[in-house]
């Protein structure tokens, strides 16, 4: 398990849409966000999310010149930390994570992870509300996931 927890934007409104937001508790224990990402999300930040900005942000005004500024300040500050996982979902964002070298993964991957861990019982269901919803993902890549989980 990594020490610390960065999420973007999107998995925090994507969990809150579909109210299991509290995933990321019982998965990690605690989320670390920036300013940027809880003035994103927009409504009150769940207690096991703490909220801390990158110390040096002059890597984050690079990132901004093509990222989102939520997406640069949660690479920003994953940067700054040791044995870190990034939750981002922008393709351009998790480009430039593989490029640093950073662990990451996106809010798919978590409710991948939840699911192995027997907290949701069907993929399937929740792939079903997350189409309802402004989260683009492919149905390529819905059918992978469906393969891959035995659904």
């Amino acid at each position: 398990m990594h020490k610390i927890i960065v999420s973007d934007t999107s998995c925090l409104i994507l969990l809150d849409k579909l109210e299991r937001i509290d995933l990321l508790k019982s998965l990690f224990g605690k989320i670390t966000i920036t300013q940027t990402v809880a003035d994103e999300f927009g409504k009150t930040i769940p207690y096991f999310i703490d909220i801390e900005n990158p110390k040096d942000n002059n890597y984050q005004k690079i990132l901004e010149t093509f990222l989102d500024s939520g997406e640069a300040s949660a690479l920003a500050l994953a940067l700054e930390k040791d044995d870190c996982l990034l939750i981002i979902d922008d393709f351009k964002g998790r480009r430039e994570a593989k490029q640093l070298k950073l662990n990451y993964t996106g809010t798919i991957g978590i409710l991948i992870v939840a699911k192995e861990k027997g907290l949701i019982k069907s993929l399937t269901e929740i792939l079903d509300e997350i189409r309802k919803t402004n989260f683009r993902i492919s149905e390529e890549l819905i059918n992978e996931i469906k393969r891959k989980s035995g659904e």
